[in-house]
Parts: C-alpha cells; structure tokens; sequence
C-alpha cells in the first residue's frame, strides 16, 4: 500500500462531506449575489470586470461540461482567468454542471438555452467587505485545498 492511498483511505468520507458542504455554501453564495446585484456571468463580461477592478471581485466560478472540456479556447480563457485570480488572490472553483448553475441563477436565453455561465464572478455590493457565510465557507473550503496543491478545486452543486 502506497502512502497515497493510505492517505486516500482516510479523508474519503472527510473529503465528501467537505465537498458537499462546498457545494451547498457555493449554491447559497449565488442566490445571495443573485439578489443582491453583484453576479457577473460571462467569459468577456467577467474579463472585462477583473480588467478594471480586480480588487472589488471576492469570489470566480469556472464551469464547463464535459462537451467543453474539448472547447481549446474557452481553456485558454480559464487558464487566463486562473492565473488572473491567483495573482490578486480570488477564490476560484470550477463546476461540471453548466445546466444546474443556469438553474440556480435562472440565466439563459428565450428557448431555455443557458446564457453564457462559463464564468461567474461575485463582487462586493459595496465598498465595505461583504459578509456572507457562505462565502466565508468557500473561502476556507479554498485555502484547505490551496494548502494540499489543490488550486482551483472542483465542486458539485446539489441537486
């Protein structure tokens, strides 16, 4: 037995329940943004926001499905975001269910297609810091996996 899976072994149901929280707090995180004006959906739209101020963006999601997963330059713009937000130390995440975040934050077109939800940024509402315990929750669900080399760690939404 390898020291990977004797570690394995041990945080698989830690891992699971951390993961589930992460998900329920990030589905709370949007409604709350949802609400609250300060969600902003979009690859060019969220670039454009990180380009002129970066310091008020508190949290990014990335999502793609397994169809975009081939998709080289919605990577390429991951990658750019990525590295964007690691650089002014936003949380990211990415998500694999691009349909169920276009059913919690209700984007998309009129025939019921999805918007563009690729990225998803959550800014402060005003000038003071936003205090949000899902957020919080995110945060700390981010620097744990930060401090295993997990940096944009993945999460699933509930159902």
């Amino acid at each position: 037995m390898t020291l990977e899976e004797v570690r394995g072994q041990d945080t698989v149901p830690e891992s699971t329940a951390r993961m589930q929280g992460a998900g329920k707090a990030l589905h709370e995180l949007l409604l709350s943004a949802l609400r609250q004006g300060c969600l902003t959906a979009g690859v060019y739209e969220s670039a454009k926001v990180l380009n002129v101020d970066p310091d008020n963006v508190t949290f990014c999601v990335l999502a793609a499905d397994e169809e975009d997963e081939g998709d080289i330059a919605l990577q390429i713009h991951f990658t750019l975001i990525q590295a964007f937000c690691c650089e002014n130390h936003i949380d990211i995440v990415r998500v694999g269910d691009v349909q169920r975040l276009a059913a919690i934050v209700g984007a998309g077109d009129e025939a019921g297609a999805p918007g563009d939800l690729h990225c998803i940024l959550i800014s402060n509402p005003n000038e003071d810091a936003w205090k949000d315990p899902a957020l919080e929750k995110l945060s700390l669900f981010c620097e744990e996996s930060r401090s295993v080399n997990d940096w944009v760690p993945s999460i699933t939404l509930p159902e």
